[in-house]
């Protein structure tokens, strides 16, 4: 099953499930808001796990794209929703660590307005290299850039996001001034790619593998800490000589208040639905890497990446207002 065939197949997924008991709870767990668009993998993971959660919890469960303000009306609907299991949230990590650190007033604090259930999957982020430039890998777009100052120019998408953070990084590292385009999504960073209007961008490996294989760009480096299963030819940031890793994940959050019992609950039947491998393999159709967490454990990986970034945001000071 390819990415595409599956993001169509997730569009038209009936919100399945079956009313039950509430597990504990005042009300039935029945909406996962996702604080972005549909059509997304984000948005087809949040179908996926409805369509085996309902029976697994044994309730009704659907999904609602709350768009808007970089995720902040998706998430300030949670936190302000009653803490009965009748609402849970699906968003990125870094949306839920970055945004309090680049707003002006944080209008949320993830740690004590939400009551942790589980990391979901985690994704990879790539350096990809237009063809127009003819390089082969990493340490060869590094001699470019060097030789071509004013054309040192790289795409992410949007700002106060992984992407942008991690090119303000590599720029301190390789001691090299860039200039930095926010493009509204990745697809505009490949379209640029490969038409050669730009060297290289900073992208989810999704958005870029496709135009990998048929030769429209070329990542040249995967910024995890180990190499991608989806490209294990390609070499991590560290092993082309940079010291920096970047990755992401999707996690899930109940109001606070919500009793821990319950969140450990849903937990337990969200790790059971990432392991069917039917689920597994729709999954990683579309790059995304089940992972499954206690609430502790996505507790700790959360406090973990707000205590790496948080330095690194700070010295970008990059803010925005509210």
């Amino acid at each position: 099953m390819d990415r595409r065939s599956f993001l169509a197949g997730c569009a038209g997924l009936s919100l399945v499930g079956r009313t039950g008991e509430a597990l504990g709870q005042s009300g039935p767990l029945t909406k996962i808001i996702f604080p972005f668009a549909a059509g997304g993998s984000g948005d087809a993971l949040c179908r996926l796990i409805a369509q085996y959660l309902g029976p697994a919890l044994d309730r009704n469960v659907i999904v609602e794209s709350r768009t808007g303000g970089d995720g902040l009306i998706g998430i300030r609907a949670v936190k302000g929703a009653s803490p009965d299991g009748a609402t849970v949230l699906v968003t990125t990590g870094p949306t839920m660590y970055l945004l309090p650190m680049v707003e002006t007033a944080p209008s949320f604090d993830a740690a004590k307005d939400f009551v942790p259930v589980s990391q979901l999957v985690r994704f990879e982020f790539a350096i990809a290299a237009s063809s127009a430039i003819g390089v082969k890998d990493f340490r060869e777009l590094v001699a470019w850039l060097k030789a071509n100052p004013a054309k040192a120019t790289y795409g992410v998408p949007g700002s106060g996001n992984i992407p942008h953070f991690t090119g303000w990084q590599l720029e301190q590292v390789l001691g090299l001034s860039m200039t930095k385009v926010p493009y509204r999504g990745s697809a505009l960073i490949v379209n640029d790619l490969i038409g050669g209007h730009l060297p290289f961008g900073i992208t989810t490996v999704s958005d870029a593998i496709a135009q990998h294989r048929a030769g429209g760009l070329k990542i040249v480096a995967i910024a995890s800490a180990t190499r991608s299963s989806f490209l294990p030819d390609i070499p991590t940031l560290k092993e082309s000589g940079v010291d920096l890793v970047a990755d992401a994940w999707y996690g899930m959050w109940l109001p606070a208040g919500s009793s821990p019992d319950f969140a450990k609950k849903v937990s337990a039947a969200v790790a059971e639905v990432l392991t069917k491998p039917d689920v597994k393999e729709k999954l990683l159709a579309i790059m995304l890497i089940p992972v499954g967490s206690t609430p502790e454990e996505l507790t700790q990986r959360l406090a973990a990446d707000t205590a790496f970034w948080q330095p690194i945001v700070k010295a970008t000071g990059y803010k925005i207002t509210n």
